[in-house]
């Protein structure tokens, strides 16, 4: 048995799957405190059977980066390029606001340490001496650090530089003190870049390896055979690798979703879909093209630059637990601060007095009273609508609760579209082409709504929405990957000698990661860009990368030039080792189960809706809107316009009528 746990801000979502796919849920509060023991009290209600890997999103490392509670880093930089940090690439956190600022780099500028010595794109130019390499480390001692960074000019060409500095800073530090050396984090150009993921990387693997071996710890007293930690691009790492790729899991809970998504999509036959995942605390919007999740190289977490691959990810402060507000000018907001899970929106009845998105869907209707989440949380409606009379008080335009409660479910979607155009238009993708697969606790009441504000015609329920992202997690495939930089024109190479820069990664990953299937990726631009597009490589010809390059650009981008000017920036190696994948079917396939009606207000008015017990729908049953599906782990609302049929395996495919 595999399990998926994924740790939310308001629930922690389990997912049991066993050897023959077949899929258990489990869906409990999470416990703000010290979320290791509401996975834990996840895991002690599968205990009758012997589990083999637990895979966890954990979101440690993302805290980290918010909270900027990670360890005090020294850097060491090429001297004269100290403050590269704080210069960054000269560009304004907002073009047009003057009073915007980027946020302040993880270091202070005393804990830069500048190196005598130089690499050029063609060579060294000033030697590392042995009395350089003694000054840094008295330095470096003298500051008593907590971790280390070292991120040198051109290291990424030739590393000795940064390997001997490496080499004599562990032998004087020991193990207590992580060193993290670019040419091991991230060996590729853009020193920037380079050098502020080196420096995420440091500053946050304290923290990340302290709280995975307490979970390593107590899964062993579980009995668990092995953890496993989800990473930022959607693969799943033992916890020697995650410990020593730390800034690779800052966007690890949210890329179990769209590998649950993922899975959903393939089995439906569905290939391209646009993801919004919304939790209790936030949304995550992300796309899947020709079956596979997008990827990029360059992202920031928290106003941290990190140039790790990680699943293209748009995260929003819409969550059922946001709470509404009323600014100054007297706009009506929701989020970014949250309810959590204690005490949560008022409706839980653990001491919530103000609105939330949440609360604002009980009023409306939407969510039923009698029907507890997670199994034992029953709403309360009165503390509901007394919130949302308390924000009424303080901002007179408001006329009633019922009113407001359409507003804020009303900001909440144009912020959840927002992403999704951010994900989608904005890279050129019309969305109206594509599939929405809404999931998450909250996900499904907003579909059709989200699905209008794009012109989308097709939406798609899935099975265990409410649980995906720990289906995704308990079905990622173990996964590293291994760069390195090139920067020539292919036709400039030839096959030998890209067969062997593939198999020098090749054979370090093998060792890692031993029985995994091995795939080759290839960064290329054409000559004079700025930025890559990641493509796999089948056959290691440059004609033939040239080719496949072009054709991807033209797809993404409508446009390409001649294969002659295609530039080989990074060469990328991947290691998967598969896992067994689920098998969807009706959660208690039989006579389909309708509850009754109730009245729901939607933008359009008040509307008499069906109510579906969401686990019991047969396939090929027909659902016209307006209509409730309610089940233990989410619930979705078909508007008016839209009519369901439910898959063979328990999705719900909604069209127009």
């Amino acid at each position: 048995m595999r399990l998926g746990v994924d740790v939310g801000g308001t629930f922690t979502d389990l997912v049991a799957l066993s050897d023959d796919g077949t899929i258990s849920p489990r869906k409990v509060p999470t416990t703000p405190e010290d979320p290791s023991v509401g996975l834990f009290q996840a895991v002690d209600a599968l205990l009758e059977r012997q589990i083999d890997v637990l895979v966890h999103g954990t979101t440690i490392a993302t805290n980290t980066l918010l909270e900027r509670n990670g360890a005090r880093v020294v850097l060491l930089a090429t001297r004269g390029f100290e403050d590269l940090l704080w210069l960054r690439r000269q560009d304004r956190a907002s073009l047009y606001d003057l009073t915007r600022h980027h946020p302040a780099p993880l270091i202070d500028r005393d804990d830069v340490i500048g190196v005598a010595e130089r690499i050029g794109p063609r060579g060294v130019l000033e030697p590392l001496t042995l009395g350089e390499i003694q000054r840094v480390v008295a330095q470096v001692r003298a500051r008593a650090p907590q971790a280390v960074a070292i991120a040198l000019l051109f290291s990424f060409r030739d590393p000795s530089h940064e390997r001997a500095l490496a080499a004599a800073l562990r032998q004087s530090l020991g193990d207590t003190i992580p060193v993290a050396a670019s040419t091991e984090v991230l060996p590729v150009f853009r020193e920037f870049e380079r050098t502020s993921t080196t420096v995420a990387e440091a500053y946050v693997r304290p923290n990340v390896t302290r709280a995975l071996r307490a979970t390593a710890a107590g899964a062993s007293r579980h009995g668990i055979a092995a953890l496993r930690i989800m990473s930022s691009s959607g693969g799943a790492l033992s916890v020697e690798n995650a410990t020593s790729r730390a800034a690779s899991l800052a966007l690890s809970g949210p890329a179990g979703g769209v590998v649950g998504a993922g899975a959903v999509a393939r089995a439906l036959g569905v290939t391209d879909v646009l993801t919004i995942d919304m939790g209790g605390t936030s949304a995550d919007a992300s796309i899947i093209l020709d079956g596979a999740a997008i990827t990029e190289g360059l992202g920031s977490v928290a106003g941290v630059p990190i140039a790790l691959s990680a699943i293209l990810i748009e995260t929003v402060s819409a969550g059922g637990g946001s709470i509404a507000w009323v600014d100054e000018g007297g706009a009506l907001k929701a989020g970014p601060r949250s309810a959590g899970a204690l005490p949560g929106p008022a409706c839980y009845g653990k001491g919530g007095t103000r609105p939330t998105v949440t609360d604002a869907c009980l009023a409306l209707g939407w969510l039923a009273s009698a029907s507890p989440l997670a199994g034992t949380l029953y709403l309360d409606p009165g503390a509901a609508k007394q919130a949302l009379r308390t924000l009424i008080r303080d901002a007179p335009g408001l006329r009633d609760e019922l009113s407001l409660a359409r507003g804020i479910v009303a900001v909440a979607t144009a912020v959840m579209a927002r992403a999704l155009k951010r994900i989608s238009v904005a890279r050129g993708v019309d969305p109206r082409e594509l599939a929405l697969l809404p999931f998450g606790g909250a996900g499904p009441m907003f579909g059709c709504a989200l699905a209008d504000a794009l012109g989308m015609d097709r939406i798609v329920i899935p099975p265990f929405p409410g649980v995906l992202s720990a289906l995704g997690l308990g079905t990622a495939t173990e996964r590293l990957e291994s760069t390195a930089a090139v920067h020539a024109l292919l036709a400039e190479l030839d096959a030998p000698g890209l067969e062997s820069r593939y198999a020098d990664l090749a054979s370090g990953l093998e060792r890692a990661l031993p029985g995994a299937v091995l795939s080759r990726e290839a960064d290329c631009r054409f000559h004079g860009q700025g930025y890559e597009l990641t493509i796999a490589v089948d056959r290691a010809d440059p004609g033939h990368i040239a080719a496949a390059f072009t054709n991807a650009h033209v797809k993404r981008y409508g446009y390409g030039t001649g294969a002659a000017d295609v530039e080989l920036v990074n060469v990328r190696a991947v290691a998967r080792r598969d896992v067994v994948q689920p098998r969807f079917r009706p959660a208690a396939p039989g006579k389909p189960l309708r509850t009754g009606r109730r009245s729901i207000l939607l933008a359009s008015g008040e509307v008499d809706a069906e109510v579906w017990e969401f686990t019991h729908l047969a396939p090929g049953l027909s659902i016209s809107g307006p209509a409730i599906l309610a089940g233990p782990d989410a619930t979705a609302v078909v508007q008016p316009g839209w009519r369901g049929v439910v898959h063979d395996s328990g999705a719900v495919m909604l069209s127009r009528t």
